[in-house]
């Protein structure tokens, strides 16, 4: 039977709704996770040009540390789905067990480097008034990476069987919290920007809690609490699988963080309008990860089932999904980034850059869709290393020296550096579709 007749029996169309049904609830659970980042931005940004710019810094280096984080929660969500597409529970039980006790480990080692990355600040050239408020708020959001981690651990086992918008309810428990907390710990008990921090742990804390009562009383998750021996080998294993994934997403949330420094090495009013536009086109970047994740889940599934057929149009579906939502989001950018700046900031000066980098995001939009949503589907076959040193080559070699030479030898300051960026992300939603169809049309897996 020829690939062409397999196709047929797999049509694409049969994909798109399957596709909707996961990524929605999947961006919407993982945009809780930025809206508690945008009320930080917004409930911080009334205290002042330098205050934001201190949370545009801690958000750049946080950047590296969830991205790394994501391939262990990424190898959790494949293990599972691909043990539910075969139908045993004991295996998506092993899988969660062995992922949460991973993600404890990583969680906590993330927030101790991050401690450890503080005193590299200063060297690394950002603003001396904004290194003298920070430290507090740092080690502060420091620690919400390990409740960040555990709970995308067991929302993983949400998403793959079949309970996408159990996770979003759980996720958004947290926003709810953040708002009012937000808002005490800075303004009536006058903690400053520390208050932020303290309120995004207690956030998380609520969601995660939450998450871990739910999956203990909930009769129809009780297949997956059966009693399962897990081995410090079934943790190493998985550990073995992530550690590619989570160099490549470092390496990609890693070169992020640098245009974010490189920010800072133009002023804090630089750093400052970064941290607006990347708090709020950190949303719009939901779509593409939540289709990334959707697309791994069914690709996994699919692997799982046996139903390799479906591969390429899984990966056609989520394409031209991502693609047509993504033109959306550089359209609102496009027209509304002067009043999404407004209201984030008084500063004439931090408005006029974020509105010209509104546009540069804008102009991103599709290629990041693109490259994003392959690399989950990639991910979903178990294929780890090939994608990884892809985006390793398409950010560090290329994007950032393009974005050093373009923002500060040929002087185009903050739109060259972002210039720079977007080439990496442009080679990479090239090379990965490649990688993909070259292994659905083999029929190999790595």
């Amino acid at each position: 039977m020829t690939d062409q007749t397999l196709t047929r029996q797999a049509p694409t169309r049969a994909e798109y709704w399957p596709l909707i049904r996961l990524a929605v609830p999947l961006m919407a659970g993982l945009a809780a996770a930025l809206l508690i980042g945008v009320v930080d931005t917004a409930m911080i940004a009334p205290l002042g040009t330098v205050p934001l710019a201190a949370a545009g810094v801690t958000t750049a280096v946080l950047i590296i540390m969830i991205s790394a984080l994501w391939g262990v929660i990424t190898v959790i969500s494949v293990q599972i789905s691909q043990a539910e597409g075969a139908g045993d529970p004991a295996r998506v039980a092993l899988a969660l067990r062995s992922g949460m006790l991973l993600c404890l480990i990583g969680g906590m080692g993330g927030a101790v480097l991050m401690v450890a990355l503080y005193p590299l600040l200063g060297p690394l050239g950002q603003p001396a008034e904004v290194l003298a408020i920070l430290l507090p708020y740092w080690v502060s959001m420091a620690i919400w990476v390990i409740p960040f981690t555990l709970f995308f651990g067991i929302k993983a086992l949400y998403d793959a069987v079949d309970r996408p918008w159990l996770a979003v309810g759980l996720s958004y428990l947290g926003v709810v919290f953040n708002v009012p907390a937000n808002y005490t710990f800075i303004h009536v008990l006058d903690m400053g920007i520390l208050g932020a921090g303290l309120a995004s742990i207690l956030s998380q804390c609520v969601s995660l809690l939450a998450a871990v009562v739910v999956f203990l009383r909930a009769p129809g998750l009780a297949p997956f609490r059966q009693k399962v021996t897990v081995a410090m080998a079934d943790v190493w294993a998985q550990l073995k699988e992530a550690l590619p994934l989570c160099l490549g997403y470092a390496g990609e949330g890693g070169a992020y963080a640098i245009v974010g420094l490189m920010m800072g090495w133009l002023g804090a009013e630089a750093l400052a309008a970064h941290q607006i536009v990347n708090a709020l086109a950190g949303l719009a970047y939901m779509i593409p990860l939540g289709m990334a994740g959707a697309a791994s889940i069914r690709v996994g599934l699919a692997v799982g089932g046996g139903s390799r057929v479906r591969l390429r149009p899984i990966l056609k579906a989520s394409l031209v999904i991502v693609t047509l939502w993504q033109c959306l989001a550089a359209t609102i950018f496009f027209t509304a980034g002067r009043a999404m700046a407004e209201t984030m900031s008084s500063d004439p000066r931090v408005i006029e850059l974020a509105v010209v980098l509104f546009i540069m995001v804008g102009l991103l939009q599709v290629v990041d869709g693109i490259q994003g949503t392959t690399l989950g589907a990639l991910r979903g076959m178990s294929d780890m290393n090939r994608p990884t040193v892809i985006t390793l080559a398409a950010y560090w070699p290329l994007a950032l020296p393009a974005s050093y030479l373009l923002g500060f030898v040929l002087d185009y300051q903050a739109v060259g550096v972002w210039l720079g960026y977007t080439l990496g992300l442009v080679v990479a939603a090239i090379a990965l579709p490649w990688r993909f169809w070259a292994l659905t049309r083999s029929g190999g897996s790595g």
